[in-house]
Parts: C-alpha cells; structure tokens; sequence
C-alpha cells in the first residue's frame, strides 16, 4: 500500500491508496493519453525514451484502430483493438511504476481463408511478393519470382556461403578474427561498439548477425568469406554491398556518389573503395520516410526460401523465431530485414508432425513509410493457417 498525504482544512490525512496492478497499468498506457513519465520507473526511460513509448502506441492505435480492452493470457495479456490483438508482457515495480514493457507483432482477431489473405495482399500501395512453401510445394503464391528490396534478409546469402566454407573444410565456426575498425556500420547491432581488435569466432559474428541483425558482423562476414563468394548465391547483387556502403550511399551529403552509383550499373565495383573513405549518415537519416532503396539486396522470396532452406537446421537460426510462436512448432528458423519503404519476413516451421513450411513475404513502396503492423497481422495469418 502507499500513502498519500493530503492538507485539508489545515488537517493533514494519511490516505491508504492501493497500488497499480499490471493489468490497469497495462490499460492506461491506451486510456489515458498520452503517456506519462511518471508511470515509468527512472531505469525503464534510460534504457526506452518516453516519446520511443509514445510512439510505439501511437503505432499500434493508428495501426489497429480503437482500443477495446486488456485481458489476462496466463502471466501475460493480450491488449484488442479493432482490427487486431497484441499479446503483451508488462511488469511493475515496488512502487507500482513500469520497469519492463514488451508488445509482441499483432494477431488477426479471425482467421482469414488463402484467398482473402492474397485479395489484402493485392491491396498493399507498392509492390508485394509472398510464398509460402509446403516442402518443396507451393501453398500460397504472388509474384513469387519478382526480385524486390529485402533488406537485412540478404544476410541469409553471407551465412551460406560462410556455410559452404566451413562444410568444406576451409573455415571452423571456433575460428577467431580481430574486429577491424573499417568493418563498424550503423546499428542495428552492438558490434560495432566494441574496441577494434576485438577477437570473435566466426560462430559469433553469424550468431549476432542473425539473432539481431548486426550489421558490423555482417559486414565482417562479407570480408571473411569474400564478397564474391556471397556473389556466387546473389547473382544479380553485383557488387553486393556492404551494409556500411550503402548507408554510405544513402547518406545525404554523398548525393554525388550516389548519382554516380545509379548512372552507369557497370561501373559500380570501380566506385567501392572511395566509398570506404566516405562519411556515414547518423541514424536521423532514416527516421522519416524511405530513402533510395534502389540502393538495396534484390530477392525473390522463391530465391529466400531456397536459401533459408540450406541453412534454417543451424542452431542460431532459431535464436530469433519472429512472429512465429516457438510453442506452436518443433522448430521456427527466422530472418527479417526492414528499412523505410521495404519490409521482408521469412520463416522456416517444422511442425509437430514433421513436416517442414518456408513462408516469405516482402513488401516494396519508395513513396511511403510501410504500415508495419498490417503486413504482421497479413503474416501472422499466414503462420497461423498452417499450425
């Protein structure tokens, strides 16, 4: 209980008040708006800025539509709106403030049949490519064969080849390599926090690449293995860049080299080592809306599940299972990759029962930010249609 003092009357009261449960605090973050500082404790907002809250719910209510409630899913919640539900963690501290707040992507309130996801796919602003795999049979399909923008999902093509070097004799995962300051990009990731020098085996620098996405690792990756190696399994990425290159290019005060990168394909290898002297962007660069992602990775989500398809059985690629529920499965490999204007999902399930799925999905507008949380709720019912 906590006590609050009042001063009435010249008299002064002790009011017993009780404390907050997780559930109403859960359910004022969507009642009482906007949030408050107060409702955080102090450890909580130096780890997640109150407008980074802010923001977040301000996604989930102009993504879903009207909040409807919280109810209690065992230890946790799931908070409904409109248009879909989100399963929620939250928990409290001693004095009834919020040390921890976890929202998982959105779910779709009903099942939807393949033919209406496909029909609320056609109708994404943009380009849209999706495939879902049943072993090697299609289930599900649009534009499977079209090369589009996928983001961090390229990284499944570095940890093949890496793959193929280390099945062949050529590496071992135990393999250490110092970290080299020309090798540091942009979050996300940590890597590229650490101190030059930095000695990691290549089991580290595959495992950070995948489970978070870690671009620096990436990048080391790619230098490792060579990038004509990774080349060899993205024929039409020539030169594959760097994650550091292309930050690089989309920085806005390399426009120049970025006009030169796009007037003469051919010549793009030439222009690579002057990128490695040029500035990166700060991170502000890409909080708006997309940013020339013709400078990007080409897939096809065909070509995506072939690739997850070679590497989904190594044991990092289920650190990370996306949107898929690892309870619903005996086993969930995951790669995504997202920058404004381009978003790509792919999952590897194996069921229960054995049998195996690849689901991929992409989706490309350079015009508009991409509404996130509907192409998680298109997905996720694609996930949940084959549990």
């Amino acid at each position: 209980m906590r006590l609050v003092v009042l001063f009435l009357f010249g008299v002064l009261f002790a009011v017993a008040q009780a404390p907050i449960t997780p559930k109403a605090a859960l359910e004022r973050l969507f009642t009482e708006r906007p949030a408050r500082a107060g409702w955080f404790a102090p450890a909580f907002l130096q780890q997640v800025p109150l407008a980074q809250v802010e923001a977040i719910l301000q996604q989930l209510l102009g993504g879903l539509g009207r909040y409807e409630g919280v109810e209690p899913d065992g230890p946790n919640f799931r908070v409904s709106f409109e248009r879909g539900v989100v399963p929620a963690q939250i928990s409290l501290d001693s004095e009834g403030r919020i040390q921890g707040l976890f929202f998982r992507p959105p779910q779709p309130k009903a099942a939807l049949t393949p033919e209406q996801l496909l029909a609320e796919y056609r109708k994404l602003p943009g380009e849209v490519s999706v495939l879902v795999l049943e072993g090697p049979q299609e289930r599900l399909s649009l534009n499977a064969d079209r090369a589009l923008a996928v983001g961090s999902s390229f990284k499944l093509a570095v940890l093949e080849a890496l793959r193929q070097q280390i099945e062949a004799g050529q590496r071992r995962w135990s393999d250490t390599v110092p970290l080299r300051p020309e090798w540091k990009s942009l979050p996300s990731g940590t890597l590229q926090n650490l101190p030059d020098g930095t000695l990691l085996s290549l089991e580290q620098y595959a495992t950070q690449m995948i489970s978070i996405s870690d671009n620096t690792a990436t990048d080391a990756l790619i230098s490792i293995v060579g990038r004509a190696e990774v080349e060899k399994l993205a024929p039409r990425n020539r030169p594959l860049l760097t994650t550091r290159e292309a930050f690089v290019l989309k920085n806005p005060q390399n426009r120049e080299w970025l006009e030169r990168y796009r007037a003469n394909p051919a010549e793009r290898a030439t222009l690579l080592p002057q990128l490695a002297r040029l500035p990166l962007p700060d991170v502000s660069v890409f909080a708006g809306g997309p940013v020339a992602i013709d400078v990007e990775w080409f897939f096809s989500t065909r070509e995506l599940c072939t690739l997850m398809g070679r590497v989904q059985a190594l044991p990092l690629m289920s650190l990370n299972p996306g949107l898929a529920n690892p309870a619903d499965w005996q086993r969930v490999a995951y790669k995504g990759g997202s920058e404004p204007g381009v978003l790509n999902l792919t999952t590897w399930l194996t069921a229960k029962d054995g049998r195996q799925y690849c689901v991929s999905a992409t989706w490309n507008n350079p015009q508009a930010r991409l509404d996130e949380n509907q192409f998680f709720l298109l997905y996720t019912s694609l996930l949940n249609s084959l549990k």
